[in-house]
């Protein structure tokens, strides 16, 4: 709505302006900059990697796989969108992978998306580090927070929470984290990681992970610490809700031990991630928080037969816990509850976990979550017939899954909260292995409705 403490029309050197188109300049000029500075930020460490590289690791980079596409889709927050993938895998080293992505919709959404994973800092031999850039505009963007009038006795976003109680409107989404990684000398991280040899996107026979418990015989064990920032903004359309901002700023601490033949698609092997990730309430943070979680992975392979190379049950559990859920604190003159963002913690729903559900569907104090899949690699492999595919795709193996899950979210952590009144979907899947990079898309159905979910990487450990 219009104030009127503005004029209506804003006097500038080049003639007259609206208040309105003003405003937007002056969005898309802050905007801009925090663009180019968090794209420096992440190019940097790429470029002087890229700039140390040896004649031999340009050698072995001439080697990479190249993903380049374009491609299309259509849901609520895009609407009709088209995008284009730039993705190398042993690039710009041997065991480092790098993709970007950029979306134009028709409801004037627009995002840019840069992952990295497992680039080697620079003049070091164990230190190693992940990116997860995300620049997104929306045109339609939910949140399972309170606000909807239309629930005012109701906290959204728990257990027994209606389907409807969401804030919505247009919105941005911007998110950077940098996970850095110190490989320990010890089980297979005593010599530096070289990616497994691969026959038809598979591991050949012998070549490790998965082979003991014990993290002195088996398994790569990495320190990691992820320094994060994300700010979501939704111009609400209800009235008694305007701006919503949710901002957060903080890192992740965890211990993670991959012990797996294959960690982009795993047949056998268990992994493990120990986190604690806290939020100080500094700078735009909207408050501080603490949130401890445990994630463990396990894969089953059950050998091979005529007609697939592979048959796979893979295993997940994940429990979180909001350690400051009912501390609360002074923040902008203000006391608020020390809670994570509805989008952060214990939250349930989306790409990940529970995906016959919106995205950060359920979120709360605490969370439990179970998920098993049956993972089918064809002998049969149609994509391996057509020149063309093999040029711009390179599909080397395709997978058939389906899965199942289980999960709450609870306002305490207790065995008994959480596994009673529980959360269940199913689904199917297809995924592929396009120039080494793993991509998925998963339908889920559940008593709220079906969703259908587009990523890359295997769900669990990601």
């Amino acid at each position: 709505m219009m104030s009127i403490d503005e004029p209506l029309f804003r006097r500038t050197g080049k003639g007259y302006y609206s208040r309105e188109s003003v405003q937007l300049r002056t969005k898309i000029v802050k905007n801009a900059r925090i663009f180019i500075g968090i794209l420096l930020l992440c190019a940097l460490p790429v470029m002087l990697v890229h700039a140390k590289d040896s004649a031999e690791d340009t050698a072995k980079a001439s080697d990479s796989k190249v993903l380049n596409l374009p491609y299309a889709f259509y849901n609520d927050s895009f609407g009709a969108a088209v995008g284009y993938v730039y993705g190398a895998t042993g690039y710009p080293q041997k065991q480092s992978t790098v993709l970007a992505t950029a979306i134009a919709g028709t409801n004037s959404a627009l995002a840019f998306i840069l992952l990295t994973r497992d680039i080697r800092v620079p003049y070091t031999e164990r230190f190693f580090f992940d990116t997860d850039l995300a620049l997104m505009k929306y045109g339609t963007i939910q949140s399972y927070i309170s606000g909807n009038p239309d629930f005012l006795n109701e906290r959204a976003g728990s257990n027994n929470s209606d389907v409807d109680n969401y804030v919505e409107g247009d919105g941005d989404d911007n998110l950077v984290r940098i996970n850095f990684k110190y490989l320990l000398p010890m089980g297979g991280g005593r010599d530096l990681p070289n990616p497994p040899t691969l026959e038809r996107g598979l591991p050949r026979e012998g070549s490790g992970g998965g082979d003991s418990w014990n993290p002195f015989q088996s398994g790569k064990t990495f320190l990691e610490v992820k320094p994060y920032w994300r700010a979501q903004t939704i111009n609400s359309d209800y009235d008694t809700v305007n701006t919503v901002k949710q901002k957060t700023n903080g890192s992740a601490f965890s211990l993670y031990r991959d012990n797996t033949d294959f960690q982009r698609n795993p047949s056998q092997g268990s992994a493990v991630r120990v986190r604690y990730t806290r939020d100080w309430g500094w700078a735009d943070s909207s408050q501080p928080y603490e949130v401890g979680d445990v994630e463990i992975s396990k894969y089953i392979s059950l050998g091979s037969s005529q007609n697939y190379r592979q048959h796979v049950l893979a295993l997940d559990f994940w429990t979180s816990n909001a350690f400051s859920w009912d501390n609360t604190s002074m923040q902008d003159g203000k006391r608020v509850f020390n809670r994570p963002p509805a989008y952060l913690g214990s939250t349930l729903g989306g790409l990940w976990r529970m995906r016959g559900f919106p995205s950060s569907r359920f979120n709360d104090q605490a969370a439990v979550y179970y998920a098993l899949e049956y993972r089918l690699i064809p002998e049969w492999n149609p994509f391996a017939h057509s020149d063309w595919m093999r040029r711009y795709l390179g599909i080397e193996w395709w997978q058939w899954v389906t899965f199942a899950e289980a999960g709450r979210v609870a306002p305490v952590w207790t065995m008994s909260e959480l596994h009673s009144a529980m959360k269940c979907d199913v689904g199917i899947g297809v995924r592929a292995m396009a120039k080494g990079i793993v991509v998925r898309v998963d339908m889920a159905g559940s008593k709220e409705g079906m969703a259908i979910s587009m990523m890359v990487g295997q769900p669990f450990q990601f």
